[in-house]
């Protein structure tokens, strides 16, 4: 593609975004307190349409007259709309997402001294990457996003939080020190986080795999004083 191909498809892309993000960031919060304004559902349809989204809940915005579309129709046919062009609301409008990411990090936190990190690590979001997402910061002021970051579509529950929370972190910790974290005593195999009937546990793949600590109590396998990683 030339540069002038891609400069006019960024130029494209950016004036989308600048059209239809407004929108979709009212008509979330509208639906998100139970406010929906139908003339920003209108309106977000309309734009959507101008950059040629064509889904039925679209059209039938934008054909219908709104003033005798009932306030529940309205508001299901928004939902629809946010599902259709994938919108993800990010920390900003939905901070409960934010809050679950935490909640999963001081789960986390506990395992850490078994690899010889100690103090709280902090959840920090990332207004500059993209799209934007959140990191951890270790007390000593390291980042860890080796492993990539977590976007906020990963914090609708702990579970899945935790899951991805500790998949970065222990790619994280590899990618900086080249030493597998944790091991299991028994096989002397590295594990990894991994989800096992809604719990997110270290397993082992040795003897056909076996769970060796839910995350947040790999202490009680390990010991908390004697860091055991493979070199």
């Amino acid at each position: 593609m030339s540069r002038r191909v891609t400069g006019l498809v960024s130029n494209a892309v950016a004036e989308y975004e600048a059209v239809t993000e407004p929108l979709l960031r009212r008509v979330y919060v509208g639906l998100r307190e139970d406010n929906l304004d139908p003339r920003q559902v209108v309106a977000l349809a309309c734009a959507l349409l101008d950059w040629f989204h064509c889904t039925d809940a679209i059209l039938e915005v934008v054909e219908r007259n709104p003033a005798e579309v009932p306030q529940p129709e309205m508001t299901a046919l928004a939902w629809r709309i946010l599902d259709d062009v994938g919108f993800e609301p990010g920390f900003d409008l939905a901070p409960e997402r934010l809050e679950t990411l935490r909640d999963a990090l001081r789960i986390f936190a506990r395992d850490l001294p078994t690899r010889g990190i100690e103090g709280e690590p902090e959840t920090e979001v990332l207004e500059d990457w993209f799209p934007v997402g959140a990191g951890v910061r270790l007390a000593d002021g390291e980042r860890l996003n080796w492993g990539g970051h977590i976007l906020p579509s990963m914090c609708d529950d702990l579970v899945m939080a935790l899951t991805s929370l500790t998949i970065m972190i222990q790619e994280s910790l590899l990618e900086r020190t080249w030493q597998v974290w944790p091991v299991c005593p028994r096989h002397d195999l590295g594990v990894h986080g991994s989800e096992r009937e809604r719990e997110v546990v270290w397993w082992c793949a040795g003897d056909g795999g076996h769970m060796l600590a839910p995350v947040g109590e790999l202490a009680r396998s390990l010991g908390p004083s004697s860091p055991r990683v493979a070199r």
